[in-house]
């Protein structure tokens, strides 16, 4: 599609002339990656804009049933994952990636319709609409988490630190169509009217997952220090087969990976902390978003004007700068870079809890994370093997992140049952950040250790 053969050197040059190169220019790929770079935007965008178009009615659902019951929700959430992660491993240890994927995606769109349904049917619907507030936040975590383990088995590190940015890009412009839909149809359509809008957008990253796994069973990595190139024909060919097998292993094979693993574990605290920092953040701003407005469309707008800022934000550091930032600053410093800002953010926060800072700080730590943090902590899974990148980043990605979100939200309302006010909450959470910072310095050094050991193997191996 985007190349074909030079018969007289038996390379492959890209079709399309300058727009190809120009492509290749801007983005930092090379020709034999394009057709993977733009199926894996594509991918993205529509998975990030299946979700934009159900987050507003999450947030507002949040809000509506009870500020101080948001704890419970985040507890029921967590539970669900605890429920979910084994079911998820048995499907990775059985199915081929090919497979995998498919039914993950095809099972999630089947849940957007079922909801639709019950929606339309008004049976039940309050506990429909908290049972929709945690599915939705079950089903971001994994279908995310998921995108990105078939991107770190797809790409190396050094294609990883180059791309996923670009990538990632694509899950900004997803996140930005998907409100502008929702804010464009909600009215004239009515919100229950969008699950099945969102559900075909998860239809069509299925198409796009089918032409990436033809790419990647066609071609593989296309790099000096890929497995696949640097070994012989003969093991090349078992590489690429085994990556189309069944994984095995039990169910809960991700979770003992983590915890037999100092640099998974240190991942772990590394998106721990992450969430602890998030959680008190939204819990500060549903306390000063309730307070400041008693109009339930108010908060909705303010909700979706966060979230525009937030993925505008972000798609001008995923296209122009976050890929530059890991090349001039390498990725230690980038895991640290967005934690230390939010150090500085929750200083202010505590100066002056008020909505413009609260804003500001949203906007900046949302887009910081999906802009740099993001992509630079996929980077992270590029050096383990398959089994983690499915099995133990999922259970981090969902377990792990939602364990810390019940257990923050629960710590935040003890502490505002000892009296404390936002702004001294805000102030203990500066350590929290500032720990953060420490780990992203750690896990960069430790990545870096095990690229340059995993580098000397395949040197090894190719010798033979």
């Amino acid at each position: 599609m985007f190349g074909h053969r030079d018969n007289k050197q038996g390379r492959a040059r890209p079709a399309g002339g300058p727009v190809v190169t120009q492509f290749c220019r801007l983005v930092g790929t090379e020709p034999h990656e394009v057709i993977a770079v733009v199926w894996s935007f594509l991918y993205f965008f529509c998975l990030l804009c299946s979700y934009y178009i159900l987050r507003p009615l999450r947030d507002e659902m949040g809000i509506a049933g009870g500020v101080q019951k948001l704890q419970w929700v985040f507890t029921g959430t967590f539970v669900v994952m605890l429920a979910a992660v084994p079911v998820f491993g048995a499907a990775a240890s059985r199915f081929p990636r090919h497979r995998l994927l498919p039914v993950v995606y095809s099972f999630f769109s089947a849940s957007i319709l079922l909801f639709f349904a019950l929606f339309r049917a008004e049976v039940g619907h309050a506990a429909v609409a908290r049972a929709f507030f945690i599915w939705i936040s079950v089903f971001n975590l994994f279908v995310v988490s998921v995108f990105w383990s078939f991107m770190a088995d797809l790409f190396s590190t050094i294609q990883a630190k180059r791309l996923f940015a670009f990538i990632a890009a694509g899950g900004s412009a997803g996140a930005i169509v998907g409100p502008f839909l929702t804010a464009a149809l909600a009215v004239r359509l009515g919100p229950v009217n969008l699950l099945p809008i969102s559900a075909a957008f998860l239809g069509a990253a299925i198409v796009c997952i089918n032409r990436l796994v033809q790419w990647a069973h066609g071609r593989g990595r296309k790099e000096p220090e890929s497995t696949v190139d640097a070994v012989s024909d003969g093991e090349a060919s078992k590489v690429k087969e085994g990556r189309e097998q069944p994984m095995g292993g039990g169910i809960l094979a991700g979770i003992r990976l983590v915890f037999r693993s100092p640099y998974l574990m240190g991942i772990c605290l590394f998106i721990w902390l992450y969430t602890t920092v998030s959680t008190f953040l939204y819990f500060e701003q549903a306390h000063i978003v309730s307070n400041a407005f008693d109009d339930p469309a108010e908060r909705t707008r303010l909700f979706a004007s966060i979230d525009l800022g937030v993925n505008v934000l972000t798609i001008v550091l995923q296209t122009v700068i976050t890929g530059r930032v890991i090349k001039w600053l390498g990725l230690t410093m980038t895991l640290a870079l967005v934690p230390l800002l939010v150090v500085f953010g929750f200083i202010g926060l505590g100066v002056a809890p008020v909505l413009p800072v609260l804003v500001a700080l949203q906007i900046m730590r949302r887009a910081g994370n999906y802009g740099i943090t993001r992509p630079a902590r996929e980077v992270l899974f590029t050096v383990v093997d398959r089994e983690a990148k499915y099995k133990a980043k999922n259970f981090i990605d969902t377990v792990v992140y939602r364990a810390g979100d019940a257990i923050s939200g629960w710590v935040f309302v003890g502490l505002k049952g000892l009296g404390l006010s936002l702004s001294g909450i805000a102030f203990i959470a500066v350590p929290v950040a500032a720990a953060w910072v420490a780990t992203g310095v750690m896990l960069g050094k430790m990545q870096e250790k095990l690229r340059q050991s995993s580098e000397g193997r395949t040197e090894v191996v190719s010798k033979f």
